[in-house]
């Protein structure tokens, strides 16, 4: 406290300090964004104007009629002139202040003519996005928090994007209308990015539109803005804005992936590569809850587990169904066939649990078509 900070300080401060510090809110990179930050600060001005004169007038009356001089009071009693007056001012402040609201209100409500339509469904504790186009095989992904455990418990610093990174990111294409259908898969969420002026709620069973064109390209970072539960701080959101070409070849490169783990389900894969491909979707998704080292906290322990140790097809059907009244979510809808079987075998032979058991994609293919 109390030290200066130099200009070169300030110049090597990062986007997320500046953004601590800020005290107005950023007009962001889209044009309906500047349209926002500008009726916000016409609304904010005809209020500061309101505020000085109504303090002005009392402040003045109080100090040239006070009683020390001998005034008395005036009586406004019944005062037709003071009625009119005090009825048409805020009627004609408040049309003043109406007329741009509403124009920009319908502008962020116009979600025709998207350009390329994006599901978001929230989850506790991440997204999913699906991209809503037939021209191709389908893509969609989670995106899950990406800042490490060892920043989370202070082993480590923290970095620059702390708490504001993700392993899958939102890539949307530049000078391109992107229409948002928000909803959620359990509780309340809210998806937010103010750079790119698009916040909406994400309602179980219901859905709500947004839309934004980003013309700069570049990374904007959001968060879940609805308390949706104990992790509800690791939810953030990560949106990529590419040039178009990028975009083309992101998606063709995404469909590639997607091809190729179908074709990846038909194999018989190595014990190698079933524990290191399920000790990435482990930490991906299973650590928050389990623990690093399977030590359990919001959820059970998985080292030692009665349920890990125990019958296979229980085990699969924890995973894939979840637990009713429980924090541990159906990951069947989450995981594809390989991600599935990954983790089974790496939690039934990870943290000294070692029970040898191998789980194939084709065995998860037999239990969802059981």
């Amino acid at each position: 406290m109390g030290k200066r900070v130099s200009g070169a300080a300030v110049a090597l401060m990062s986007p997320v300090a500046f953004a601590q510090n800020q005290v107005n809110m950023s007009p962001g990179v889209t044009e309906i964004g500047a349209d926002i930050f500008e009726l916000h600060m016409l609304i904010m001005w005809i209020c500061v104007v309101i505020g000085v004169a109504v303090f002005a007038v009392m402040f003045y009356s109080i100090y040239a009629h006070r009683k020390s001089k001998g005034h008395q009071a005036s009586q406004f009693h019944e005062s037709t002139k003071v009625e009119v007056a005090w009825t048409v001012v805020p009627f004609l402040i408040l049309i003043a202040m109406a007329v741009p609201a509403t124009s920009t209100l319908l502008e962020v409500y116009d979600n025709d003519e998207a350009e390329l339509d994006i599901l978001i469904t929230g989850y506790q504790w991440k997204w999913r996005y699906e991209y809503l186009d037939e021209s191709g095989e389908p893509v969609a992904f989670f995106s899950n928090l990406a800042t490490s455990q060892e920043e989370i418990y202070n082993t480590e610093r923290k970095g620059d994007n702390y708490l504001l990174e993700v392993d899958e990111p939102l890539v949307i294409p530049t000078n391109t209308k992107v229409r948002f259908l928000i909803t959620a898969n359990d509780v309340i969420h809210s998806w937010w990015v103010p750079e790119i002026a698009v916040k909406r709620d994400a309602i179980p069973g219901f859905i709500n539109e947004a839309w934004t064109r980003v013309t700069e390209e570049g990374i904007y970072r959001g968060q879940c803005t609805e308390l949706c539960g104990a992790y509800h701080g690791f939810m953030p959101v990560e949106v990529h804005a590419v040039s178009r070409p990028e975009f083309d070849a992101w998606m063709a490169a995404k469909r590639g992936a997607a091809v190729a783990e179908t074709q990846l389900a038909m194999q018989t894969l190595t014990v190698d590569d079933l524990m290191d491909r399920g000790k990435a979707v482990y930490d991906s998704a299973c650590l928050a809850c389990h623990g690093a080292a399977g030590q359990g906290g919001i959820g059970n322990a998985i080292a030692g587990s009665a349920v890990v140790m125990g019958d296979l097809g229980n085990h699969m059907a924890v995973v894939s169904k979840g637990v009713s009244g429980t924090a541990m979510q159906a990951f069947g809808g989450q995981l594809n066939d390989v991600e599935m079987a990954a983790v089974l075998t790496y939690q039934r032979n990870a943290f000294g649990n070692n029970t040898g058991d191998v789980v194939q994609p084709g065995d998860i293919a037999g239990m969802n078509n059981g």
